[in-house]
């Protein structure tokens, strides 16, 4: 296929971002990752770096942007359940249950790849990653395509996730090639996954669609990955900021370590919304982001209750604080 884009010179970085909800929009991304380009991609969990999921060429450059070992697997959104047959087969009766409940929301399931989906999606695997995202200006730009768009994190490999479209333009600049502004991603952290290829479903990652949730509807407790990793943020060391994330689990906790870090002259900040877990996963990354820009050197995190949302914020703090 075509990717003009390797070669051509760069629109001006004041002119990356656009209003996604606009169709001249849509209709320009749809024309650059017909050709091999890169779009900055919002959804409602944070914003991808999108590429056609037919084009090696443009998946390629995922890799290279993003600097992502080509072995850790990418997901495919689409634009409805309808197309699942597209991308993967052996499609169990829960897993289509799932997607006609779940979907479109942040929950991705892990199936078996169909003979569709290339090895730099899947790193290689017998399974592929899908999700069909909740946000207008995806399913739009989606419904434009034949294809899917693989779709990581539009930043740079193992850091602070995007959530606005300019901190995809702050991470990434012209190594985009365009940025579909679809306004503060509405939940923040990324989607659940959940492996359906096991006999019993396993938990790969919390995400934005609750355990509990996916488990009231296959009537069963999720299973423990039982190998190493085999998606998307699974490893140990992950989101993480320039600056040292330390883990407390109470506010007087965080007050007190705060005080001992100023009292050595180390300049700390607290993240603390462990009052409502939605503004927590909304507002984390941001938070990291902004601690980075104002040279914090600690950021004291008080961890949320284990349930609901507040089990993806634990995940991505103790992730964000392994070096």
């Amino acid at each position: 296929m075509l990717n003009k884009y390797d070669d051509m010179s760069r629109r001006p970085i004041s002119e990356l971002i656009v209003d996604g909800f606009r169709d001249s929009a849509i209709l320009e991304a749809t024309d650059i990752l017909l050709h091999g380009g890169l779009v900055g991609l919002p959804t409602e969990t944070v914003y991808g770096l999108a590429a056609d999921a037919d084009n090696l060429s443009a998946l390629g450059r995922i890799f290279d942007v993003k600097s992502r070992p080509v072995s850790h697997p990418l997901i495919l959104h689409i634009d409805s359940d309808s197309r699942l047959e597209e991308w993967s087969r052996d499609i169990s009766p829960a897993a289509r249950e799932l997607a006609r409940l779940l979907w479109p929301g942040p929950l991705t399931m892990l199936l078996y790849r169909s003979s569709r989906v290339s090895n730099l999606v899947t790193g290689g695997r017998d399974t592929v990653a899908i999700r069909v995202p909740n946000h207008s200006v995806a399913l739009n730009l989606l419904s434009h395509l034949e294809s899917a768009v693989a779709a990581p994190s539009a930043n740079r490999f193992g850091k602070v996730s995007p959530t606005t479209a300019q901190h995809v333009l702050t991470d990434l600049g012209t190594d985009v090639d365009l940025i579909l502004d679809g306004g503060p991603c509405s939940i923040g952290v990324e989607s659940t996954i959940v492996d359906m290829t096991m006999p019993i479903p396993q938990l790969l990652r919390p995400g934005g669609i609750s355990v509990t949730r996916i488990e009231e509807i296959l009537d069963l407790k999720l299973d423990s990955p039982t190998d190493g990793s085999r998606a998307p943020g699974m490893l140990e060391s992950h989101y993480s900021p320039n600056c040292t994330i330390e883990l407390v689990e109470s506010t007087e906790s965080a007050i007190i370590r705060a005080q001992q870090l100023k009292s050595d002259s180390i300049r700390v900040h607290i993240l603390d919304f462990s009052h409502d877990l939605n503004k927590y996963a909304k507002h984390m990354y941001e938070f990291l982001r902004d601690a980075d820009r104002q040279g914090c050197e600690v950021v004291v995190a008080v961890m949320p209750s284990d349930s609901g949302i507040g089990r993806a914020i634990r995940d991505r703090l103790t992730k964000a604080s392994t070096k």
